[in-house]
């Protein structure tokens, strides 16, 4: 169904948000750290965070939702990540799931559930796009994400 001109207008003037993740963990399963850089315009912000007993995956997608989590308002935003599992869960497999009620097609319970749940709530707030890059490449942002991500999961080492 085409927009409305009012519902057109209302998508181009969406704040334009770039969200770069990235999920580190020592061991899978050990320490974890994720990070998030989200940029606005020539604004940019940094946020990280760890849990002491975590998977890999696991960090990723607490990054995304971290950093959605983070908007107050609807807003256009893309996400940049290097995991091909956070990517091709929230944009293919997650609809069967929610279909078979969290069940993945080999009839076993869906990992993570619990964070696919709330990934899928803040992507509902937001006009979405996902992007894959190489991990520990060329990006920038994405290497950037990879250190903090890295350093939050080490920092929990030496406070024990």
């Amino acid at each position: 169904m085409p927009l409305t001109n009012v519902e057109a207008q209302n998508e181009t003037s969406l704040k334009k948000i770039l969200l770069i993740t990235d999920g580190a963990c020592l061991g899978n399963p050990g320490p974890g750290g994720w990070a998030a850089i989200l940029r606005y315009g020539a604004s940019k912000k940094e946020i990280y965070g760890r849990e002491k007993h975590t998977t890999n995956n696991r960090m990723e997608l607490r990054a995304a939702i971290e950093g959605l989590r983070t908007l107050k308002e609807h807003c256009e935003v893309e996400v940049v990540t290097d995991s091909e599992y956070m990517k091709n869960g929230i944009t293919t497999w997650i609809k069967n799931w929610k279909k078979r009620n969290w069940i993945t097609s080999q009839k076993k319970p869906v990992i993570n559930r619990d964070l696919w749940e709330e990934l899928d709530a803040q992507t509902e707030r937001h006009t979405m796009r996902w992007s894959w890059t190489k991990g520990h490449a060329s990006h920038e942002d994405n290497n950037r994400a990879d250190e903090l991500a890295s350093r939050a999961a080490k920092e929990q080492l030496c406070s024990d």
